[in-house]
């Protein structure tokens, strides 16, 4: 078993793979800390744990899209990404709200 440091948004983490994707990890690992930086970029100063909560949404966001047959664009308009972190935030407020209205009726 391998250990890999990997760095994201800004703080490093030691992660433990397969022996022979270190490569594979090291990159999957950039993939994430710039949507953590896209993520703080676009919506200001965010709590780490904010910053990569909108990051993994962000990806999620792009699974889906790429699963439903939709072209993702690249990750160059930042404009684009505040629109989709926008989106999402909704989302994920709506959620939080029927979670919440669901335990009050329980």
């Amino acid at each position: 078993m391998a250990s890999v440091d990997v760095e994201i948004a800004a703080r490093r983490y030691s992660v433990a793979c397969r022996d022979g994707e270190e490569a594979h990890l090291r990159e999957v690992a950039s993939i994430v800390d710039r949507k953590a930086q896209d993520a703080g970029s676009a919506l200001g100063s965010l709590s780490e744990v904010r910053q990569l909560l909108f990051a993994a949404l962000l990806l999620a966001d792009e699974v889906k899209e790429h699963r439903a047959g939709r072209p993702v664009p690249p990750d160059d308009d930042a404009g684009r990404i505040a629109d989709a972190l926008e989106r999402l935030a909704g989302r994920v407020e709506a959620l939080a709200q029927r979670v919440e209205s669901d335990g009050a009726n329980a």
